[in-house]
């Protein structure tokens, strides 16, 4: 790896409100790396709006809709990072209404789901979203939130899927 021993971990911000701290960010990317093998590496996050986050899902991954997470693996040559992760902080604020959880929990979601792609997990296949799931899982509860799999939906409670959308990944 041509990381740094800790690995960087860069965060911009191209919208106004910063729901998280550039710590939390960055916890939530460390804590995802090292669940996946990976810890050490350098990335950079970049926490965008819903257009400018459609504008590359179109641009780079062929559908202009609206997504949560974009991860690029940037491999690993040259000097730079090793992977970049683009999370939609206006569609982490609308499914967090939704479902009725806290805003920094699904972003955290989304970081975490974006740096498992990097460490090569995929959710694309039954198998494969049930270990995806796991993972997501496993690294939230590391960082404090507590699983929210129930809600009340016209009047019964069921299970809520923890992710509603997958996050994409595209090779740069």
């Amino acid at each position: 790896m041509r990381a740094s021993r800790a690995g960087r971990i860069g965060v911009a911000w191209g919208v106004r409100a910063r729901p998280l701290s550039d710590r939390a960010v960055r916890k939530a990317v460390r804590a995802a790396l090292a669940h996946g093998g990976r810890a050490g590496i350098d990335i950079e996050v970049a926490m965008v709006s819903e257009r400018c986050l459609s504008a590359l899902h179109g641009r780079f991954l062929g559908d202009p809709s609206p997504t949560d997470v974009i991860s690029f693996d940037l491999g690993e040559e040259g000097g730079g990072p090793v992977g970049e992760i683009y999370v939609c902080v206006d569609q982490a604020r609308e499914v967090a209404r939704e479902r009725g959880v806290p805003l920094a929990r699904e972003l955290c979601l989304y970081l975490v789901h974006g740096t498992l792609h990097l460490c090569g997990f995929d959710d694309r296949g039954p198998r494969d979203r049930v270990r995806m799931r796991a993972a997501e899982s496993a690294v939230l509860a590391a960082l404090g939130h507590p699983p929210e799999s129930r809600k009340r939906i016209r009047g019964r409670t069921r299970d809520l899927p923890l992710y509603r959308k997958t996050g994409k990944t595209a090779r740069a």
